[in-house]
């Protein structure tokens, strides 16, 4: 099992736009791809919004044809267009991570 932290950077002006995609949408479109997300949470950091979260894999060539799919998925292309269109780009900067645990930390599920 693998954990991957994904940061992005979101815009207070669109922010209720951006959380309603990622719940109305993104996470449903996620799930059928086989994303497992563990959590997520608003931040901030650096005087900028933050949006994180937190998914869990078997292993990285799962979660690599996950995102590649995702990715190509012809729904969550048309909802990022339209979304676009109505409210600017709404992620700015994305950080991504794999986090790979230390040998005493507490086993997850």
């Amino acid at each position: 099992m693998i954990h991957q932290l994904r940061i992005y950077e979101i815009f207070e002006r669109n922010k209720a736009a951006f959380h309603a995609r990622f719940r109305d949408h993104a996470a449903r479109i996620m799930d059928r791809h086989g994303f497992r997300i563990v959590a997520l949470w608003e931040t901030a950091s650096a005087g900028r919004t933050e949006f994180a979260y937190i998914l869990a894999w078997p292993d990285l060539e799962t979660k690599t044809g996950a995102w590649a799919s995702f990715m190509a998925d012809p729904e969550w292309s048309e909802i990022k267009r339209v979304t676009r269109i109505e409210h600017g780009d709404m992620v700015g900067a994305i950080e991504d991570r794999i986090l790979t645990p230390t040998d005493y930390s507490p086993k997850l599920d």
